[in-house]
């Protein structure tokens, strides 16, 4: 049984102690919050520490840290427990810049360990289709791809809140819509060139950045995409939807975060037999997306006992490489 301690005690941080403590074990969890971590501690039974150095100087027998604390320090939190001789997962998105990334997998390269990045969503049923779909031809030529990602995210979102700040946060496509990143990367390939407009209408004084984009994307093989994303939606989560226009086939995507199969017309082909999936991750007053995290730690502690392969860092490098290059296109 592979054995986990826990860095960052928040909601994302109590889903991934369900699933550790349902497929491995729940060595110990820690929190600045001090109200957060023992709260935790007392519901798995275990100790709990106020600092990510004290966890990593105690050793309470575990094998993996679980990164699940702000976004920029998921860099910081890695690289040390990377170089204490432990193996990381880290949360979405794997870091706010490409070379704390390339540090983070030096890392664990140096030392010996495996670093993993949650990509829930490449578990999703539809998307995993798609995926297939496309890996073997059935579309055929990729001419374009189109994302939507409409979703609801309020001043109570917010509040008292690292989320929501340049330094922690980093930005609507780090915290929201990374995983959208990730997908046209894994199904379509790199990105080479970037067009963006980007706006704050709905959360000045709120939020350091842009709450609304549009981009247009170029890839290497040619496929030209767009992505259109908001937190703006009115009230509640509108849409999430990936489209895939090939010379042999049509494929959507779609439901408020990626669960349905939309729309397929493909050329002698038909995805059928799907599975359901899992229900979206609940957060109080507000979904976010698939819950799979369940797939994500059968897979590592798969890889961990018998090898293989997962999202690892060089995955989890490349959504931060492109949402930079939007960010800086946005700039110009």
């Amino acid at each position: 049984m592979i054995s986990f301690a826990l860095l960052g005690c928040g909601r994302i941080g109590e889903r991934h102690a369900e699933h550790i403590s349902a497929q491995g074990k729940l060595t110990a969890v820690c929190d600045v919050d001090e109200t957060k971590a023992k709260r935790l501690a007392e519901k798995y039974t275990v100790p709990y520490y106020r600092s990510h150095t004290e966890l990593l100087s105690k050793n309470s027998g575990m094998e993996v840290i679980s990164i699940c604390t702000p976004n920029g320090l998921h860099a910081r939190h890695s690289i040390d427990s990377l170089n204490a001789g432990y193996h990381v997962l880290c949360e979405k998105p794997m870091a706010l810049t490409t070379k704390d990334c390339n540090e983070m997998i030096n890392a664990g390269e140096k030392a010996g360990r495996k670093l993993f990045v949650v990509k829930q969503n490449r578990f999703n049923p539809p998307v995993v289709a798609l995926k297939k779909a496309v890996d073997e031809g059935r579309l055929g030529r990729i001419f374009s791809v189109q994302v939507n990602c409409f979703w609801n995210r309020n001043e109570n979102y917010y509040k008292n809140s690292w989320k929501g700040t340049k330094d922690l946060d980093g930005g609507t496509l780090y915290t929201q819509f990374s995983h959208f990143v990730d997908l046209l990367y894994w199904i379509i390939g790199d990105v080479s060139k970037v067009f963006v407009l980007t706006g704050n209408f709905n959360h000045q004084g709120i939020i350091d950045f842009e709450d609304t984009g549009c981009i247009v994307l170029q890839f290497d093989n040619g496929a030209i995409g767009t992505m259109n994303y908001t937190v703006n939606s009115y009230e509640k989560n509108m849409e999430g939807s990936v489209t895939v226009f090939g010379e042999k086939g049509t494929v959507k995507i779609g439901g408020q975060y990626l669960n349905e199969l939309e729309y397929q017309n493909i050329e002698g082909y038909t995805i059928s037999d799907l599975a359901s999936g899992n229900p979206p991750n609940q957060y109080g007053s507000y979904q976010g997306s698939m819950s799979n995290h369940d797939k994500v730690y059968k897979d590592i502690i798969d890889v961990l006992l018998h090898g293989g392969d997962t999202t690892n860092g060089y995955d989890g490098l490349k959504t931060v490489e492109i949402i930079s290059k939007i960010y800086n296109a946005a700039l110009r």
